[in-house]
This record gives structure tokens, C-alpha cells and sequence, in this order.
């Protein structure tokens, strides 16, 4: 289960989903995709099933797993006693099949909650449960197909058809594009990414974050999504690409902020015959995960090449943990949870992608984005490849995308995974000990944690204790990913050895 960092926002808010009860013992993807990509600490979920055949004709009645107890929902033709015995049955039956669910939200602080319908309209049980709470989120099944655009009509929150596991349609809340960026910019002296309208402190440019609405989410994510842009329009979202407009150059690529749909968003414009445009562009184009920083479109036009991106409020993790104020406000339980939804990340391009592995090759705190009230999330897929790449651009491209091992590149990939929990452990980042003739983050680290001796380098600046079986755990993850790389073993394999207590318990393995 990837779960993202709780927030003020998500506590109270429910993600219902809906099953065709019927099925659902060989269809749970629906309930499996919201966990994994929507729901976050302090939620609620309700799952909401819907018997379509019970006897002739029945009520709709709410049921509570852990107990035995039938309570009536709505008014129906046939009172309950006439149907106990069936509905008893069913009951126990979709009981089997939720319970593992239960363990893995108790574990993962949210709160799960199970209704049945039977009788009923699923469209209109599922809007009436919808408007009765805080709903933030409808996930259907896919046997609920023909009822979405009637539900997506009568609710204000998001939802999404998963059609198989992980073939999802998205429909954006309706509220979404209705928020204006009013919010007056300012700057911030010490350059850093926050809440607040934030502003590039070389060029003194100002961009606005998001609006703080519990339905917004980045425009990758959003329907439509990505999708091709024209040279023309890129030109009205980057204010003619100004100079006023760049945030950085990097490596002959320069990168304009703008704003697209009220959103801000980053641009990236590549130099003529860039492979790496296209090599990013195949990856991205290709992968959908949470905690992946993903295309919002891309354009190449002549010897014109861009990608747009959702623009990183928040900055990367390593510019927080080098900010003294703002490495204190990520506690050990925070950064707990961002080694696990990048473990998840890494697991998902090594074992999960339809077309194959690929490895990221440089997993580090300053490629990771901060979240912005949702999820860490890798980014900077310019060394990334394809390893089992079928439809290159050309010969050429072929030979560069294999020209890795399948092993070499998952081993490189959790070694980096192993630097990046050291740098979380010690607040420091790997690039601060790039100097040949110095020790690297490695050598003076790792001796200390090997000895059991935490204190001599975890982060002085968080000093409270109570969470300290986080540090533990995320210890004895890094020292299985930097030892024996030369055994060419999966990311699973390698950190789901001592699963009971580390810190992929949430990631690698299901009951």
C-alpha cells in the first residue's frame, strides 16, 4: 500500500468505493488502485457493495465487519427477516474478502468502513452515500461502467473507473479549474519552496502554488492528461519564453515557469537532437504512478523540443534537508513515509511496468520532490532507462537503451535507494561529500549504523525519541541495500528479507 503523507486537509475526508459485491471476490483492483493511489493517513474508506441479485427483490442495509449485527439502511419491499439466511451468506463472503484489507489500513492509519446494498439503484445508493459525508474521492468498478456519468453528474468530488488493474479513467472534480490564483505573490528571502505564492530568488519571478482545496491534484493526473501542445501555446504559458520566465539552465536545457488551467507548471525546452528528450518522453509517456513526477505534455516542433511538468512547489527533498527550519519539520514518521512511497516507486519500474524494467540510476534527495500535502515523488528521469525497449526511435537508441544489464541497473538503482535512506537518517546529502580525496556519505555512515551506533550520525536537528523504531527500521533497509550488490536480486527480495520490521512491511508484500 503506498499511502502519502497525512495532512491537515485529509483528516474527515472519506474515498468510497464501489463494488459490484456480486464479483467481488475476483474483483478488488478498484479498492487495490484507491489504496495504493489515493488514499492518505487519516482518511476513510467505505467500501460500498452493491448486491444486484439477493432473492427477488431486498433493502439496503449497512453491515460492520466486526460484528454481527444487521442495521437498516433505507426502505425496501421486503423486510430483512425474509432474506437473513441469504444475506448472511453474502455478508460472510465479502467479509472473506475484505479482511486483509482491514489489517493493511489499521496499520497505515486509516479507518475502513464496509456498507452492502441490495435492491437498490447503484447509482443512486452510491450518490446518496457520496452527499452524506465528506466525500473527496468515488472510485468504481468496473461493472460500473455505464453508472459513472450519471454519478460524476450528481457529486462535486473526483472519480475514477478502474477498468483493470491499474487501467484507470480519471474525472477531475468540477471544482478544480474554478479556483483563482488571487492569492498575492512575495518574496521569500531565502529562496526555498513553501506554502505561500513562492518566487525564484536569481530572477526575482514569483509563481502561485495550487489553490488549498482538498479536490486539487497535479494537472498529470487530471484527464486528457498528458497530452501534445503547440509551439504557440507554450508561448502564452511562458510569456513568449522571457528571460523573466526561466528558472534554470542546466546542461544547454532551460526551464521556464508559466501557468496552464490556473495551474503552474515547468517547462523544459531541450536542445535540437537531445536524446535525452526522447528517452524521457518514451519512459514517462509509458509509467503512472503517484510517486512519480510525471509529464503534464510535450511538443517538438522543428528543432523545438519540450516537456511540461507540474511545477515543484515544494522544492526537492534535499533543499529541505539542507534548511535547517525546514529539516525540523520532517520528523522521523514523515520521513519514514517518504523512503516508502519511493520504495513503492522503484518496485513499480523494476517489476510492475507493462513493457518491461527500468531503471531510474540516480535515486538521490535532490531527485526527489517534496510533497506539497501529498506525496513524495521521484523525479528527474534524464538518466533513466528502458531495458526491454521494443519500439526505439531508431538503431541508435535501441543500442543506448540496452546497452545496461537488467541486474546492473536494478543494483544501481538500490544502492541509490540505499544512499537516499542514509541521507534520510542523517539529514545530509550525498553530493556533500563529492570530494575524491574525502570519505563519501557511505564510509561515514554506514561503520556507525553496522556497529549499532545510530546516534553518532542521525540528524541532530530532530531530537525527539518517541519515533525512534522509524530510524531503526529505515537503518537496517539502507544496510540491506548497500551490502552484496554484486548479487544481482530484486528490489523486493532485497529489502523484503527482514519485512516483519523494516520499513517496506507497507510495500513489499500483500497477505
Amino acid at each position: 500500500m503506498g499511502l502519502g503523507a497525512a495532512d491537515s486537509s485529509s483528516t474527515g475526508e472519506t474515498v468510497m468505493v464501489v463494488l459490484d459485491a456480486n464479483r467481488s471476490r475476483g474483483n478488488l483492483h478498484a479498492l487495490e488502485w484507491a489504496l495504493r493511489h489515493v488514499v492518505r493517513r487519516g482518511h476513510t474508506v467505505l467500501v460500498l457493495g452493491i448486491f444486484c441479485k439477493i432473492g427477488k427483490r431486498a433493502s439496503c442495509f449497512p453491515f460492520h465487519m466486526a460484528g454481527e449485527k444487521l442495521e437498516r439502511l433505507g426502505e425496501g419491499e421486503v423486510d430483512p427477516t425474509d432474506l437473513k439466511e441469504e444475506i448472511a451468506e453474502k455478508r460472510d463472503e465479502y467479509k472473506s474478502c475484505l479482511q486483509p484489507f482491514y489489517r493493511h489500513c489499521k496499520k497505515n492509519e486509516v479507518k475502513l468502513e464496509s456498507k452492502i446494498a441490495a435492491g437498490f439503484c447503484p447509482r443512486n445508493v452510491t450518490v446518496e452515500e457520496a452527499q452524506s459525508c465528506n466525500t473527496c474521492w468515488i472510485i468504481l468498478d468496473s461493472h460500473l461502467k455505464k453508472d459513472k456519468t450519471y454519478i460524476y453528474g450528481h457529486v462535486g468530488c473526483n472519480l475514477a473507473l478502474v477498468k483493470g488493474k491499474d487501467v484507470v479513467t480519471l474525472m477531475p472534480s468540477k471544482v478544480i479549474l474554478q479556483e483563482s490564483s488571487s492569492l498575492k505573490h512575495r518574496r521569500v528571502d531565502d529562496g526555498h519552496l513553501s506554502n505561500d505564492p513562492i518566487t525564484d530568488n536569481q530572477e526575482g519571478t514569483s509563481i502561485t502554488p495550487p489553490p488549498k482545496n482538498r479536490n486539487w491534484y497535479p494537472l498529470a493526473w487530471r484527464t486528457g492528461f498528458p497530452r501534445s501542445f503547440t509551439q504557440s501555446e507554450l508561448e502564452v504559458i511562458t510569456s513568449g519564453f522571457s528571460k523573466e520566465s526561466i528558472v534554470q539552465t542546466l546542461d544547454n536545457i532551460h526551464m521556464y515557469q508559466g501557468q496552464f488551467q490556473e495551474t503552474p507548471v515547468l517547462v523544459k525546452c531541450f536542445s535540437p537532437n537531445d536524446e535525452h528528450f526522447w528517452s524521457m518522453l518514451r519512459i514517462l509517456s509509458r509509467v503512472r504512478h503517484r510517486n512519480i513526477l510525471n509529464i503534464v505534455g510535450y511538443c517538438f516542433a522543428g528543432s523545438s523540443m519540450f516537456l511540461l511538468f507540474d511545477f515543484p512547489f515544494m522544492g526537492t527533498l534535499e533543499i529541505n534537508l539542507q534548511n535547517n527550519d525546514l529539516a525540523e519539520k520532517i520528523p522521523w514518521k514523515a520521513r519514514w513515509y517518504i523512503a516508502v512511497e519511493i520504495g513503492a516507486c522503484l518496485r513499480y519500474l523494476h517489476e510492475e511496468c507493462v513493457d518491461g524494467p527500468i531503471v531510474h540510476l540516480s535515486v538521490c534527495s535532490s531527485h526527489v520532490i517534496y510533497p506539497l500535502g501529498g506525496s513524495a515523488m521521484l523525479a528527474n528521469f534524464m538518466t533513466a532507462k528502458c531495458l526491454k525497449d521494443s519500439s526505439p526511435r531508431d538503431n541508435q537508441s535501441l543500442a543506448h537503451c540496452l546497452n545496461l544489464q537488467e541486474g546492473d541497473g536494478i543494483a544501481i538503482d538500490v544502492q541509490g535507494y540505499g544512499i537516499f535512506l542514509l541521507e534520510l537518517i542523517t539529514g545530509r546529502s550525498a553530493r556533500c561529500f563529492l570530494d575524491p580525496n574525502k570519505e563519501d556519505l557511505i564510509d561515514w555512515a554506514l561503520p556507525a549504523i553496522e556497529k549499532g551506533s545510530l546516534s553518532e550520525v542521525r540528524d541532530p536537528r530532530l531530537t525527539d525519541t518517541t519515533d525512534d523504531r522509524f530510524i531503526d527500521h529505515m537503518a537496517q533497509a539502507a544496510l540491506l541495500c548497500l551490502h552484496d550488490l554484486n548479487r544481482r536480486i530484486s528490489m523486493s527480495e532485497r529489502i523484503g528479507r527482514t519485512m516483519v520490521v523494516l520499513i517496506v512491511l507497507h510495500l513489499f508484500r500483500r497477505e
